[in-house]
């Protein structure tokens, strides 16, 4: 897990908490900005994850050099 991991889980969760105030409170602003956040997180997770994939397959890589 790396930085970009927990940032974007963090994005996603706080995007999660402002859609459903902007349901509660009726503010379509609130809501679309929480969407477009939680969006944000999920792409900052799945970029998070591709990078961990890719320093574990560098590593395995390098393990099997001569």
């Amino acid at each position: 897990m790396n930085r970009d991991t927990v940032k974007g889980a963090v994005d996603e969760a706080v995007g999660n908490a402002k859609q459903q105030i902007g349901k509660l409170t009726g503010n379509t602003g609130t809501r679309v900005e929480g969407a477009v956040q939680q969006l944000k997180g999920k792409a900052e997770s799945a970029w998070g994850k591709t990078k961990d994939a890719a320093r574990g397959a560098q590593g395995k890589v390098a393990a099997k050099r001569p």
